[in-house]
């Protein structure tokens, strides 16, 4: 379970810079100040996960499906590029290893 927490919480780092990177592109991306907040919330849940916060695994569930949500809902295929298809991948295989260490919360704790 450990290696699946490091996993999530790098992939969760990852995300984070790539949210803030449009930021600095020399054509201002019209979504950059909401993937800015956004970049900060995964950095930031992504050093909870490291540092095994017992929250981290819920906030590494919600705020991916959030941004996967809200992702698909404002960019659409107008706006679509590599950058965001990479994101999202990451975010749908962050939820998967928090959903797993959610649900085997218990079993690691009996087991120990």
């Amino acid at each position: 379970m450990k290696t699946i927490r490091y996993f999530a919480a790098l992939l969760m780092v990852i995300t984070g810079i790539l949210h803030v990177l449009p930021m600095f592109k020399e054509v201002k991306d019209p979504n950059a100040f909401p993937m800015l907040g956004f970049g900060i919330v995964y950095f930031a849940i992504g050093v909870l996960l490291f540092m095994d916060k017992k929250f981290s695994q819920i906030l590494g569930i919600i705020f991916p499906l959030i941004g996967l949500g809200v992702g698909f809902g404002v960019v659409r295929l107008k706006n679509w590029d590599t950058m965001l298809t990479i994101m999202f991948i990451i975010d749908a295989v962050v939820v998967v290893c928090c959903l797993i260490l959610f649900l085997n919360r218990n079993k690691v704790k009996i087991e120990s």
